[in-house]
């Protein structure tokens, strides 16, 4: 059990002191846990100071920022004063070159599935020209040596090639967006700016994930119905519903719970 250090001055402990504002509040724990979606036990434990059910410091500070508002604390002092005692905040990875490469590498697919279709449109097309010129000429030539001056024999592919076989137009492609089912809701979570934690629920309340997210990495759900997630350190990934990015999941450190449905997105 991880017990947070003793204050050396005369303030409470973090989790005192979120316990104390949440009496103050005349708030249960179990309202507390309502209105946050933290779970009890774990609301029980971080008002004892022990913070090893959080699963680290990022979200450990994630569930003191959710608790801080739920019992009107500022949660920015309690932030610091949990840093100061469980040894400071770690400095952040970068990952900028990661996410440059996680949205660059599906933006070169299109061009390049758009460019092969009129490549091959033309190489047929061209080669249907070419067929039946070549044809055109080889029968005129037999007609001119043969002699044959008969006004009633139609010549040989006397039709304009255009006519008969008119280019179509390329289907546009929008990304795998088209591709994917309408009924059905399609979750695409990846670690873009560090790790997070992500549990996934389909409708009818089955667990699909559970666990750590790394940098780099990425999960895909899909149910017809429903996906409830809940994202711990929400401002390090980067969210897909149904092929549309989600802007603006969540801060770093933070938890959200989120739902989406096949007519989404948009947050639960």
């Amino acid at each position: 059990m991880s017990i947070g250090n003793s204050p050396t001055d005369d303030r409470p402990s973090v989790g005192r002191a979120i316990q104390q504002a949440r009496i103050a509040a005349r708030l249960t724990v179990e309202e507390v846990s309502a209105s946050t979606r933290v779970r009890i036990p774990l609301v029980h434990a971080i008002e004892q100071d022990d913070f090893s059910r959080c699963g680290g410091d990022v979200y450990a500070r994630g569930h003191l920022r959710t608790l801080a508002r739920a019992v009107q604390l500022d949660p920015g002092p309690l932030i610091e004063q949990y840093d100061a005692e469980h040894g400071g905040r770690p400095e952040p990875t970068p990952a900028a070159p990661l996410f440059e490469a996680e949205r660059i590498r599906p933006e070169r697919r299109r061009p390049n599935w758009t460019a092969a279709m009129v490549a091959a449109i033309v190489a047929v097309v061209g080669f249907v020209g070419f067929t039946l010129f070549s044809d055109g000429g080889q029968g005129g030539g037999i007609s001119v040596a043969g002699g044959d001056t008969n006004p009633d024999k139609p010549a040989p592919h006397s039709h304009t090639t255009p006519a008969k076989h008119p280019r179509p137009d390329p289907e546009p492609s929008d990304s795998a967006i088209a591709g994917l089912p309408k009924d059905k809701v399609t979750i695409k979570v990846i670690g873009r700016d560090g790790q997070s934690w992500i549990s996934a629920k389909d409708a009818n309340g089955k667990l699909l994930e559970d666990g750590l997210l790394r940098q780099g990495e990425s999960k895909t759900f899909t149910d017809k119905e429903r996906i409830d997630l809940v994202l711990g350190n929400a401002g390090a990934v980067q969210l897909y519903v149904n092929g549309k990015e989600v802007k603006e999941v969540g801060d770093q450190g933070s938890v959200e719970r989120l739902s989406y449905t096949p007519g989404d997105p948009q947050a639960g």
